[in-house]
């Protein structure tokens, strides 16, 4: 007997050829060109000088970059504390189905609709004590609230804001993930006479788990590069209470023109958001396999 192989088409390979290079121009060159920059000193087109490490080492001592990582930490763990959860009751009392499962479903996604830098002067009109809502209600409450004047005020805000813009993507991807249960666990709960939360707990909760992870990733990152919004609304104020990582970046990079240090400090910007979503998404693998070892149990 001969032994013939079928050779092998490898045709398809040019089907991925477009992405390859539409990855390469929106991703790999655009990196390579941080790199070169933060390994050089850059005095003008013409005359550049490698400094190696420099750069790194100068960003890494500085306080204001480590005040500013502590802000965005602050305020990433904030977010996934408060809309998650949030999320997971709004989806929960959601109509699964007819015309209210449609209805609730487009205002639930209205808020997603609306560009970033919208989001930020709706809210700078909202916070305003003589024309907006909650400025108002609050200092008619006798609170004396300023998002322009008391750091914790305008921090506070830009949570809320953040809230509310983004708390409807954690709910619709729980709804998804809810409507993915069949009925069969439903009706064998109802059986056994599981209460309310016993059903949450064994079968909507696990359940939920990949999209939980989905979005609990996808609002990390999205907070931690969150840069629109606070700067519409607060300028990174007062002071720098509002100023997170992208917007000493952009002062680095734009305001201060030092590309060698704002190009070193990108490259650490990505890789702390690598390193946190790695640790976030190795964490949740474990809870869900905990939890599928006790329920096996």
């Amino acid at each position: 007997m001969s032994n013939t192989t079928k050779p092998v088409n490898q045709k398809a390979w040019f089907l991925v050829l477009p992405v390859i290079l539409c990855v390469a121009f929106s991703a790999v060159l655009p990196l390579m060109t941080v790199v070169n920059y933060s390994v050089q000193d850059i005095f003008s087109p013409e005359r550049r000088v490698f400094v190696g490490t420099e750069w790194f080492a100068a960003v890494m001592r500085d306080e204001e970059l480590h005040l500013a990582l502590w802000r965005q930490i602050q305020f990433s763990l904030a977010v996934l504390l408060v809309e998650i959860p949030l999320g997971i009751a709004l989806a929960l009392s959601m109509p699964a189905q007819g015309w209210k499962s449609s209805a609730v479903l487009v205002l639930v996604a209205l808020s997603l609709l609306i560009p970033w830098n919208v989001v930020g002067t709706i809210w700078q009109i909202f916070g305003r004590a003589d024309i907006g809502l909650l400025g108002y209600f609050l200092q008619w409450a006798g609170m004396e609230y300023s998002y322009t004047g008391n750091s914790s005020h305008a921090w506070w805000t830009v949570l809320a804001m953040d809230v509310w813009h983004w708390t409807p993507l954690v709910a619709l991807l729980a709804f998804a993930g809810l409507r993915s249960i069949p009925d069969a666990y439903y009706q064998a709960a109802s059986i056994d006479g599981a209460s309310r939360w016993a059903v949450f707990r064994y079968i909507q909760l696990p359940k939920m788990r990949g999209v939980l992870m989905i979005a609990v990733l996808l609002r990390f990152m999205d907070s931690f590069m969150i840069y629109t919004e606070p700067f519409v609304l607060t300028g990174g104020g007062p002071g720098n209470a509002t100023t997170f990582l992208s917007q000493y970046l952009t002062t680095k990079a734009v305001g201060q023109f030092d590309l060698g240090p704002a190009a070193a400090f990108s490259l650490i910007y990505f890789l702390i958001i690598l390193l946190f979503c790695f640790v976030l998404y190795n964490w949740m693998q474990r809870l869900g396999t905990s939890g599928k070892e006790q329920g096996h149990e």
